[in-house]
């Protein structure tokens, strides 16, 4: 199928449309409004959050960006390291970050009621590959914005790390994730930190779609249902409660996918497989009855997942083109009976 290409509308963000709106989440969420890339630079004790990767100290810094008029905005910001995997210094020379808004400071700027936001980076310093790895993992999450309102939005940044401790200025690019309490505002649901839920507890097709996406971004680092060591419920699934009784289900954090194919990545070698590139479905038996309906959302929307992938301007052409390649083969898998049976159907949990 010839890969068709449509043009993402830009919202853009202007200081006066902040009073057209109250201030609900649900309405209006100005950092993630718009999917334009945004330029920032944030100064602090980089070289000492890359040696020490404190998870509760925050160190100061600041914070900037150039709002709609052309003027400098300055934000005083905390900042610690965060995450698992990628925080562990033989696997990250740089590691995940987590940034600490003063709310009183943000008012009536793009960062209008933020207040802690995760921060996905570039893992290793000046190298090109990590660069695509982080572009690749926010086309991740804007897949999934895609496919459902209920996923978490997310924001690409042109970074310029200025060393508070050490005469480096550092340029790449990272992913500001929206928090918990901002997307369970938005969906009417809460956080639910639990060690444990059954599958019966979880919307079907809610876990049905989140099964079938990890399937297409590659992904087997993740439970639906239980944690991991030193996290809540659930591993790279976060859960949240719906007005209906049964939980939410939202996939995160992508950097073993095989559609990002980080050079850190390592398949898990409890699953048999060689590399995270090769495609395992790890969704449940109990919700079988909707894969075709799964299946057909997936078709309605691949226009908009190549769309995606080609309108994304910071991709180098390798990456795009191998990127294209693996959801090719995504979708070469759902049109064939006989390999969804075979690698989908029979494989479920």
């Amino acid at each position: 199928m010839p890969y068709l290409i449509w043009t993402i509308t830009i919202v853009a963000l202007f200081p006066a449309s902040f009073a057209a709106y109250a201030k609900d989440i649900k309405d209006f969420d100005p950092l993630f409004a718009s999917q334009e890339t945004l330029e920032v630079e944030v100064e602090g004790p980089f070289a000492m959050l890359s040696r020490e990767r404190p998870d509760e100290e925050e160190a100061d810094g600041k914070f900037r960006f150039t709002a709609d008029d052309g003027t400098t905005v300055e934000l005083d910001v905390l900042i610690r390291t965060r995450g698992n995997w990628r925080r562990n210094p033989d696997i990250c020379k740089f590691p995940p970050l987590r940034f600490n808004f003063k709310k009183s400071q943000t008012n009536d700027t793009l960062f209008d009621k933020q207040d802690k936001l995760k921060l996905v980076t570039h893992c290793q310093n000046n190298n090109g590959r990590y660069d695509q790895a982080v572009i690749s993992e926010y086309l991740a999450y804007r897949a999934f914005n895609v496919l459902t309102d209920y996923s978490y939005r997310v924001r690409l940044l042109k970074m310029k790390y200025v060393f508070t401790d050490r005469k480096t200025e550092l340029e790449t690019y990272g992913i500001l994730i929206e928090h918990d309490d901002r997307i369970g505002k938005r969906i009417n649901g809460e956080p639910v930190a639990v060690e444990l839920v059954s599958v019966s507890s979880i919307r079907p097709a809610d876990l049905n779609l989140a099964s079938v996406f990890q399937y297409f971004v590659g992904n087997t680092d993740f439970s639906p249902k239980a944690t991991a060591p030193d996290e809540e419920c659930c591993h790279n699934q976060a859960l949240f409660t719906s007005e209906d009784g049964p939980y939410y289900t939202i996939p995160y954090d992508f950097d073993q996918t095989g559609i990002v194919n980080a050079k850190h990545a390592a398949p898990n070698a409890r699953f048999g497989i060689s590399s995270v590139k090769v495609r395992k479905y790890r969704g449940r038996c109990e919700n079988i009855d909707q894969l075709g309906v799964t299946f057909q959302k997936f078709r309605d929307h691949r226009d908009d997942f190549e769309a995606l992938v080609n309108d994304q301007l910071e991709l180098t052409s390798t990456t795009r083109r191998n990127i294209l390649k693996y959801v090719e083969d995504f979708y070469e898998t759902i049109d064939d009976p006989k390999r969804a049976e075979k690698r989908i159907v029979t494989k479920c949990i």
